[in-house]
Protein backbone atom coordinates (compact mmCIF):
# COMPACT_ATOMS: atom_id res chain seq x y z
CA UNK A 1 0.00 0.00 0.00
CA UNK A 2 1.36 3.42 -0.97
CA UNK A 3 2.36 5.84 1.78
CA UNK A 4 -0.25 8.55 1.23
CA UNK A 5 0.49 11.86 2.95
CA UNK A 6 -2.05 14.25 4.48
CA UNK A 7 -0.90 16.93 2.01
CA UNK A 8 -1.76 14.67 -0.95
CA UNK A 9 -5.18 13.89 0.51
CA UNK A 10 -5.85 17.58 1.11
CA UNK A 11 -4.79 18.48 -2.44
CA UNK A 12 -7.24 15.92 -3.88
CA UNK A 13 -9.98 17.14 -1.57
CA UNK A 14 -9.41 20.75 -2.66
CA UNK A 15 -9.46 19.74 -6.33
CA UNK A 16 -12.58 17.55 -6.25
CA UNK A 17 -14.52 18.61 -3.15
CA UNK A 18 -14.75 14.96 -2.06
CA UNK A 19 -14.52 13.95 1.60
CA UNK A 20 -11.18 13.22 3.26
CA UNK A 21 -11.75 9.48 3.58
CA UNK A 22 -12.97 9.16 -0.02
CA UNK A 23 -9.88 11.03 -1.19
CA UNK A 24 -7.55 8.83 0.87
CA UNK A 25 -9.22 5.65 -0.43
CA UNK A 26 -8.95 6.89 -4.02
CA UNK A 27 -5.25 7.72 -3.61
CA UNK A 28 -4.55 4.34 -2.03
CA UNK A 29 -6.38 2.57 -4.87
CA UNK A 30 -4.46 4.68 -7.40
CA UNK A 31 -1.16 3.93 -5.58
CA UNK A 32 -0.53 7.63 -5.17
CA UNK A 33 -1.26 8.60 -8.80
CA UNK A 34 -3.10 11.90 -8.46
CA UNK A 35 -4.78 11.91 -11.89
CA UNK A 36 -5.89 8.30 -11.52
CA UNK A 37 -7.34 9.11 -8.10
CA UNK A 38 -9.41 11.91 -9.65
CA UNK A 39 -10.66 9.44 -12.27
CA UNK A 40 -11.60 6.94 -9.54
CA UNK A 41 -13.65 9.59 -7.75
CA UNK A 42 -15.38 10.59 -11.02
CA UNK A 43 -16.31 6.97 -11.73
CA UNK A 44 -17.82 6.81 -8.25
CA UNK A 45 -19.87 9.87 -9.21
CA UNK A 46 -21.07 8.15 -12.37
CA UNK A 47 -22.24 5.14 -10.36
CA UNK A 48 -24.08 7.32 -7.84
CA UNK A 49 -25.62 9.36 -10.65
CA UNK A 50 -26.88 6.19 -12.36
CA UNK A 51 -28.37 4.89 -9.11
CA UNK A 52 -30.13 8.18 -8.37
CA UNK A 53 -31.25 9.11 -11.89
CA UNK A 54 -34.92 8.59 -11.04
CA UNK A 55 -34.81 10.79 -7.92
CA UNK A 56 -36.52 14.19 -7.84
CA UNK A 57 -34.17 17.17 -7.53
CA UNK A 58 -36.52 19.97 -6.48
CA UNK A 59 -34.27 21.65 -3.90
CA UNK A 60 -31.11 23.64 -4.52
CA UNK A 61 -30.10 27.22 -5.29
CA UNK A 62 -31.34 29.65 -7.94
CA UNK A 63 -28.81 32.31 -8.93
CA UNK A 64 -29.11 35.38 -11.18
CA UNK A 65 -26.04 37.26 -12.44
CA UNK A 66 -25.62 40.24 -14.75
CA UNK A 67 -22.59 41.22 -16.84
CA UNK A 68 -20.43 44.25 -16.05
CA UNK A 69 -22.24 46.66 -18.38
CA UNK A 70 -25.74 45.47 -17.37
CA UNK A 71 -26.73 44.43 -20.90
CA UNK A 72 -27.06 40.66 -20.37
CA UNK A 73 -27.96 38.39 -17.51
CA UNK A 74 -28.63 34.75 -16.77
CA UNK A 75 -30.67 32.83 -14.21
CA UNK A 76 -29.80 29.22 -13.46
CA UNK A 77 -30.84 26.72 -10.84
CA UNK A 78 -28.47 24.12 -9.46
CA UNK A 79 -30.83 21.42 -8.24
CA UNK A 80 -30.35 18.74 -5.60
CA UNK A 81 -32.58 16.40 -3.61
CA UNK A 82 -32.64 17.94 -0.13
CA UNK A 83 -32.93 21.37 1.43
CA UNK A 84 -29.95 20.51 3.66
CA UNK A 85 -27.62 20.23 0.66
CA UNK A 86 -29.22 23.19 -1.12
CA UNK A 87 -28.32 25.51 1.75
CA UNK A 88 -24.75 24.22 2.11
CA UNK A 89 -22.19 27.00 1.64
CA UNK A 90 -20.09 24.95 -0.79
CA UNK A 91 -23.15 24.05 -2.86
CA UNK A 92 -24.25 27.70 -3.11
CA UNK A 93 -20.72 28.72 -4.10
CA UNK A 94 -20.74 26.09 -6.86
CA UNK A 95 -24.11 27.44 -8.07
CA UNK A 96 -22.63 30.95 -8.21
CA UNK A 97 -19.54 29.70 -10.06
CA UNK A 98 -21.78 27.98 -12.60
CA UNK A 99 -23.94 31.09 -13.01
CA UNK A 100 -20.93 33.30 -13.70
CA UNK A 101 -19.73 30.85 -16.33
CA UNK A 102 -23.24 30.58 -17.81
CA UNK A 103 -23.15 34.31 -18.64
CA UNK A 104 -20.90 33.39 -21.57
CA UNK A 105 -23.50 31.14 -23.23
CA UNK A 106 -26.88 31.57 -24.87
CA UNK A 107 -28.25 28.08 -24.26
CA UNK A 108 -28.12 25.32 -21.69
CA UNK A 109 -26.54 22.65 -23.91
CA UNK A 110 -23.56 24.86 -24.80
CA UNK A 111 -23.13 25.72 -21.14
CA UNK A 112 -23.19 22.05 -20.05
CA UNK A 113 -20.52 21.26 -22.66
CA UNK A 114 -18.26 24.14 -21.60
CA UNK A 115 -15.00 23.84 -19.66
CA UNK A 116 -15.11 23.99 -15.87
CA UNK A 117 -11.67 23.47 -14.36
CA UNK A 118 -10.51 21.02 -16.99
CA UNK A 119 -13.74 19.03 -17.29
CA UNK A 120 -17.14 19.94 -18.70
CA UNK A 121 -19.93 21.35 -16.57
CA UNK A 122 -21.86 18.11 -17.20
CA UNK A 123 -18.92 16.07 -15.90
CA UNK A 124 -18.59 18.35 -12.87
CA UNK A 125 -22.25 17.69 -12.04
CA UNK A 126 -21.60 13.94 -12.11
CA UNK A 127 -18.47 14.39 -10.01
CA UNK A 128 -20.42 16.36 -7.40
CA UNK A 129 -23.17 13.75 -7.39
CA UNK A 130 -20.54 11.31 -6.18
CA UNK A 131 -19.16 13.79 -3.65
CA UNK A 132 -22.53 14.80 -2.19
CA UNK A 133 -24.42 11.55 -2.69
CA UNK A 134 -27.48 13.24 -4.20
CA UNK A 135 -28.71 13.81 -7.73
CA UNK A 136 -27.22 17.16 -8.85
CA UNK A 137 -28.30 18.85 -12.08
CA UNK A 138 -28.85 22.18 -13.80
CA UNK A 139 -32.58 22.87 -13.85
CA UNK A 140 -33.48 26.31 -15.12
CA UNK A 141 -31.34 28.19 -17.64
CA UNK A 142 -32.76 31.57 -18.65
CA UNK A 143 -30.89 34.35 -20.47
CA UNK A 144 -32.00 37.95 -20.97
CA UNK A 145 -30.47 40.80 -22.97
CA UNK A 146 -31.45 44.46 -23.08
CA UNK A 147 -30.44 48.10 -22.82
CA UNK A 148 -30.26 47.82 -19.01
CA UNK A 149 -30.68 44.73 -16.85
CA UNK A 150 -30.75 44.18 -13.12
CA UNK A 151 -31.41 41.14 -10.98
CA UNK A 152 -32.95 40.00 -7.72
CA UNK A 153 -32.33 36.84 -5.69
CA UNK A 154 -34.83 36.10 -2.96
CA UNK A 155 -33.46 35.22 0.49
CA UNK A 156 -32.61 31.52 0.62
CA UNK A 157 -31.89 31.31 -3.12
CA UNK A 158 -35.26 29.79 -3.91
CA UNK A 159 -36.30 32.37 -6.54
CA UNK A 160 -34.26 34.63 -8.82
CA UNK A 161 -35.28 37.10 -11.51
CA UNK A 162 -33.92 39.39 -14.21
CA UNK A 163 -35.61 42.52 -15.57
CA UNK A 164 -34.67 44.49 -18.69
CA UNK A 165 -35.44 48.19 -19.19
CA UNK A 166 -35.54 50.12 -22.46
CA UNK A 167 -32.70 52.46 -21.47
CA UNK A 168 -29.98 53.05 -18.89
CA UNK A 169 -31.31 56.11 -17.03
CA UNK A 170 -30.79 57.75 -13.66
CA UNK A 171 -32.67 55.71 -11.09
CA UNK A 172 -32.95 52.80 -13.50
CA UNK A 173 -30.88 50.36 -11.45
CA UNK A 174 -33.15 50.69 -8.42
CA UNK A 175 -36.27 50.61 -10.59
CA UNK A 176 -35.17 47.45 -12.40
CA UNK A 177 -34.37 45.76 -9.10
CA UNK A 178 -37.76 46.76 -7.68
CA UNK A 179 -39.53 45.29 -10.72
CA UNK A 180 -37.35 42.17 -10.49
CA UNK A 181 -38.52 41.86 -6.87
CA UNK A 182 -42.11 42.24 -8.11
CA UNK A 183 -41.59 39.43 -10.63
CA UNK A 184 -40.19 37.20 -7.90
CA UNK A 185 -43.10 37.85 -5.54
CA UNK A 186 -46.01 37.90 -7.99
CA UNK A 187 -44.91 35.26 -10.54
CA UNK A 188 -46.35 36.88 -13.70
CA UNK A 189 -46.85 34.53 -16.65
CA UNK A 190 -45.88 37.14 -19.27
CA UNK A 191 -44.59 40.68 -19.68
CA UNK A 192 -47.89 42.00 -21.13
CA UNK A 193 -51.04 40.87 -22.94
CA UNK A 194 -49.14 40.14 -26.15
CA UNK A 195 -46.97 37.62 -24.32
CA UNK A 196 -49.86 35.42 -23.15
CA UNK A 197 -50.26 32.42 -25.46
CA UNK A 198 -53.54 31.74 -27.24
CA UNK A 199 -54.18 28.47 -25.40
CA UNK A 200 -54.01 30.21 -22.01
CA UNK A 201 -56.40 32.92 -23.18
CA UNK A 202 -58.85 30.34 -24.55
CA UNK A 203 -58.71 28.40 -21.29
CA UNK A 204 -59.41 31.53 -19.22
CA UNK A 205 -62.38 32.43 -21.46
CA UNK A 206 -63.85 28.94 -20.98
CA UNK A 207 -63.39 29.17 -17.19
CA UNK A 208 -65.14 32.55 -17.20
CA UNK A 209 -68.00 31.16 -19.32
CA UNK A 210 -68.53 28.24 -16.94
CA UNK A 211 -68.68 30.61 -13.97
CA UNK A 212 -71.14 32.92 -15.77
CA UNK A 213 -73.41 29.99 -16.62
CA UNK A 214 -73.39 28.93 -12.97
CA UNK A 215 -74.41 32.50 -12.10
CA UNK A 216 -77.34 32.19 -14.52
CA UNK A 217 -76.22 34.77 -17.06
CA UNK A 218 -78.04 34.67 -20.43
CA UNK A 219 -76.16 32.55 -22.98
CA UNK A 220 -76.29 35.35 -25.57
CA UNK A 221 -74.31 37.62 -23.24
CA UNK A 222 -71.78 35.10 -21.93
CA UNK A 223 -69.22 35.37 -24.76
CA UNK A 224 -68.81 39.14 -24.46
CA UNK A 225 -68.79 39.15 -20.66
CA UNK A 226 -66.19 36.38 -20.58
CA UNK A 227 -63.92 38.30 -22.95
CA UNK A 228 -64.34 41.35 -20.76
CA UNK A 229 -63.11 39.40 -17.76
CA UNK A 230 -59.79 38.86 -19.58
CA UNK A 231 -58.83 42.39 -18.59
CA UNK A 232 -58.73 41.35 -14.95
CA UNK A 233 -56.74 38.23 -15.82
CA UNK A 234 -54.14 40.32 -17.68
CA UNK A 235 -53.94 42.79 -14.77
CA UNK A 236 -53.27 40.01 -12.28
CA UNK A 237 -50.92 37.92 -14.40
CA UNK A 238 -48.84 40.17 -16.69
CA UNK A 239 -45.92 42.03 -15.17
CA UNK A 240 -46.41 45.57 -16.49
CA UNK A 241 -50.17 45.52 -15.73
CA UNK A 242 -49.90 44.21 -12.17
CA UNK A 243 -50.37 46.57 -9.25
CA UNK A 244 -46.93 47.68 -8.11
CA UNK A 245 -46.27 45.90 -4.81
CA UNK A 246 -44.69 48.95 -3.15
CA UNK A 247 -47.56 51.27 -4.17
CA UNK A 248 -50.80 49.60 -5.22
CA UNK A 249 -52.20 52.91 -6.50
CA UNK A 250 -50.17 52.44 -9.70
CA UNK A 251 -49.30 49.65 -12.10
CA UNK A 252 -45.73 48.48 -12.70
CA UNK A 253 -45.78 50.28 -16.06
CA UNK A 254 -46.85 53.52 -14.33
CA UNK A 255 -44.14 53.11 -11.70
CA UNK A 256 -41.48 52.78 -14.40
CA UNK A 257 -42.81 55.91 -16.14
CA UNK A 258 -42.57 57.77 -12.83
CA UNK A 259 -38.82 57.12 -12.94
CA UNK A 260 -38.52 58.30 -16.53
CA UNK A 261 -41.41 59.19 -18.84
CA UNK A 262 -39.90 57.28 -21.78
CA UNK A 263 -38.82 54.21 -19.79
CA UNK A 264 -40.40 50.77 -20.35
CA UNK A 265 -39.91 47.22 -19.10
CA UNK A 266 -38.82 45.21 -22.15
CA UNK A 267 -38.42 41.75 -20.67
CA UNK A 268 -38.02 39.55 -17.61
CA UNK A 269 -36.95 36.05 -16.65
CA UNK A 270 -37.90 34.17 -13.50
CA UNK A 271 -36.81 30.82 -12.10
CA UNK A 272 -37.87 29.11 -8.88
CA UNK A 273 -37.32 25.80 -7.13
CA UNK A 274 -40.03 23.18 -7.01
Amino acid sequence: MSNITAAEVNKLRTTTGAGMMDCKKALVEAEGNFELAIEILRKKGQKVAANRSDRESTEGAVIAVVNSDNTAGVVISLNCETDFVGKNEGFVKLANDFANLALNFTDKDAFLASDFGGITVAEKLIEQTGVIGEKIEIGAFERLEGAFINSYIHAGNGIATLVALSANVEGGAEAARNVAMQAAAMAPIALDEAGVDADTIAKEIEIAKDMLRQEGKPEAMIENIAKGKLGRFFKDNTLVNQDYIKDSSMSVAAYIKSVNADLKVTGFKRAALG
